[in-house]
């Protein structure tokens, strides 16, 4: 019988989480209600507080669920002992592009967090939230580089961290307009020229490279 409860409960908590995808993305995290969110996944609203505490733990673990694998990879890339950091850097950024790509849970996500959160109290919660990660990815991206910078992959002089800004920017970019117009350009077809693209800038380009004294 417990088994059987605690299974019910993670098959409860699971069908809460996706329906919040569903609903987040159809109306906007900002206008959506956890009345809205019980309606979808067909539970009471004592059930949802059961399982979060309010609708910014509601998205949040929603998020965990695209966060977890994403930071597995990055964190495995961001390993300093590794023998080809910038090859696993790669390896993670195709990773993130096809995924959002080839998996509609993955997109979904993508697209509540780049164009579905109507952001305008600095307070709230899942804005915070989301500025956090904002800063924790670009750091591990830094911290990819200067793995790089140290193995001769990248060049000596390279601002690690305005290199991070740039990188944060052109995925996000790229992922952004592809979102909001699928139709516009294939992503499929040119997520490695665009990712060989970004590390190319890394590699070459002279407003990257720190000045020497």
């Amino acid at each position: 019988m417990a088994r059987s409860t605690k299974e019910e409960a993670l098959e409860t908590r699971g069908r809460i989480l996706d329906a919040a995808a569903d609903v987040f993305h159809r109306h906007g995290v900002a206008r959506t209600t956890l009345a809205d969110v019980a309606s979808a996944a067909d539970v009471t609203r004592g059930a949802i507080y059961w399982h979060f505490k309010n609708k910014s733990d509601l998205f949040d673990a929603m998020c965990e669920q695209f966060r977890l694998p994403m930071e597995a990879l990055i964190t495995n890339s961001a390993d300093e002992s590794a023998v080809d950091p910038l090859g696993q850097f790669r390896s993670w950024c195709l990773f993130a592009l096809e995924e959002a790509v080839h998996n509609p849970q993955t997109r979904k996500i993508f697209d509540i967090i780049l164009n579905k959160c109507e952001f305008v109290d600095p307070e709230d919660p899942i804005y915070m939230r989301q500025q956090e990660c904002f800063i924790e990815g670009r750091m591990n991206i830094q911290r990819i580089l200067r793995y790089a910078v140290a193995k001769g992959q990248l060049p000596r002089n390279l601002d690690t961290e305005l290199g991070a800004v740039s990188v944060q920017a052109l995925l996000s970019g790229f992922l952004d307009n592809w979102l909001f117009k699928p139709d516009s350009f294939d992503l499929g077809a040119h997520t490695e020229r665009l990712v060989d693209l970004t590390i190319y800038m890394l590699k070459t380009a002279p407003s990257l490279q720190k000045k020497s004294s």
